[in-house]
C-alpha cells in the first residue's frame, strides 16, 4: 500500500470539501398551508448536480481509509445515474479509472456528465443485473466494486461532521418552526433516511421521519413485514429511488412511517413544483413532494402547525428527454392528470 498517495488522495478529497459550500435551504411560498411551512433541502447546488455528491464523498474517504482503494484502482459502481456522475467526479480528482454500471434506459444527460468526468458506462438491460455485473467487473479487472447499497448508511458520519440532518437542523434553527414536525425522504440505498433517522434520536428531536417509496419497490413492503428476503422482478421507472430487493443500507427502524406514491404521482408533482418553485427537479424530488402534500394536507385538516423539511434531490435538467417530456412520459408512466387534479385540490 502506497500510504503517501493515500495520504494525498485523502488530502484531495478533504480540500474538495472546503472549496464547496454547504446547500440551500429553501422555504416554498403555500399561502394555503397556514402555520405549515415548507422547506426543500437543494442538494442540486452540488458540484456534481445531486444529493449523491455526499454519498460519493464518504465512500470514497471510507473506501481510501480501509485500504481498498489505493493508487491505479479501477472503481466500479451499481448505479441509475446520479451516484455514478459523482464518483466519476472524484474517480477524476484522484486520477482513478471509473466504471459505472447501470440500466440501459438511464437518463442521457447522465450518462453524458459520467463520460464528461472520463467514466465509461456498461449497460444492463435489466436493472436486477446491475449487481452482479459489478462484482464480475471488479473481479476481472482487480478493481474496487464501491456497492453503495450495502456501505452508503455506514460510510456516512451519521452522528455529525456536517451531515445532511446536522445541516438541516443548523439551518431551521432561526425559523418559525425550529424543529420540524415532518422530514420527508425517498430511499435509493436508504443511507440518506438511515442518517437522518438515527441522527434525530441521538439528539431527542421529536421530528418523525416518513420515507416515500415509489412502485416496483420492496423497501415499504420489508418495513411493514421485516421479510428481507423480499425481490421484486422489475427495476423502479423513478430513477434514483426504490429497490427490486431490500438493500443493506436500509435500516427500517429509523423509520417512523412510510408511504406508497405513485409513479404517475411522482411526476405530476415534479409538474406542479416547477410552477411554485420556478425551477425543475427530477422525480425523486416529486416523490418527495407528494409525500409532503399529503402531511400538509393532514395536518391542516387537523388543525396542527408545524414545518415540513424534504430535500430537491437533483436537477431536472437531467431528464428533459424522460420526465419532462410528454411523449416519453405517457408511454413510460401512463396519464398523470388524475393525480394533478389531486395536487390541485389540495393546494387550492
Amino acid at each position: 500500500m502506497n500510504s503517501n498517495w493515500t495520504t494525498r488522495a485523502i488530502n484531495e478529497i478533504n480540500a474538495d470539501y472546503q472549496r464547496s459550500a454547504d446547500t440551500h435551504l429553501i422555504r416554498l411560498a403555500l399561502p394555503t398551508f397556514p402555520g405549515i411551512p415548507v422547506y426543500l433541502k437543494d442538494e442540486s447546488t452540488h458540484p456534481t448536480g445531486s444529493l449523491k455528491h455526499r454519498l460519493a464523498r464518504s465512500l470514497f474517504l471510507y473506501g481510501l481509509c480501509n485500504g481498498w482503494i489505493q493508487e491505479g484502482t479501477t472503481i466500479i459502481e451499481a448505479s441509475s445515474g446520479s451516484t455514478a456522475v459523482s464518483e466519476a467526479y472524484f474517480a477524476r480528482l484522484l486520477g482513478l479509472p471509473f466504471i459505472a454500471v447501470m440500466p440501459a434506459r438511464t437518463a442521457q444527460r447522465k450518462i453524458e456528465q459520467i463520460t464528461f468526468y472520463g467514466g465509461r458506462c456498461h449497460f444492463v438491460d435489466n436493472p436486477c443485473e446491475i449487481y452482479a455485473a459489478s462484482e464480475a467487473l471488479a473481479r476481472e479487472l482487480n478493481g474496487h466494486y464501491m456497492d453503495q447499497f450495502t456501505f452508503a448508511e455506514r460510510a456516512t458520519d451519521w452522528r455529525g461532521n456536517n451531515n445532511i440532518a446536522e445541516s438541516i437542523f443548523q439551518q431551521m434553527a432561526s425559523e418559525p418552526f425550529a424543529i420540524p414536525t415532518h422530514i420527508v425522504m425517498s430511499a435509493g440505498t436508504g443511507g440518506t433516511s438511515a442518517t437522518i433517522g438515527r441522527w434525530l434520536r441521538l439528539k431527542g428531536h421529536a421530528t418523525r421521519l416518513t420515507v416515500v417509496d415509489p412502485e416496483n419497490s420492496v423497501f415499504l413492503d420489508y418495513w411493514r413485514s421485516g421479510d428481507a428476503g423480499l425481490t421484486g422482478t422489475v427495476g423502479s421507472r423513478i430513477e434514483g429511488i426504490g429497490r427490486p430487493r431490500v438493500e443493506p443500507s436500509f435500516m427500517p427502524g429509523v423509520i417512523d412511517d412510510m408511504l406508497r406514491v405513485p409513479d404517475a404521482a411522482s411526476v405530476a408533482t415534479l409538474q406542479w413544483l416547477e410552477r411554485v418553485l420556478g425551477r425543475r427537479a427530477g422525480a425523486s424530488t416529486g416523490a418527495n413532494m407528494w409525500g409532503v402534500l399529503q402531511l400538509a394536507a393532514k395536518m391542516r385538516e387537523e388543525g396542527r402547525q408545524g414545518a415540513i423539511v424534504t430535500l430537491l434531490c437533483d436537477s431536472g435538467e437531467r431528464y428533459l428527454d424522460t420526465y419532462y417530456n410528454p411523449v416519453w412520459v405517457k408511454e413510460n408512466i401512463g396519464d398523470t392528470r388524475l393525480f394533478s387534479d389531486q395536487i390541485s385540490m389540495i393546494t387550492g
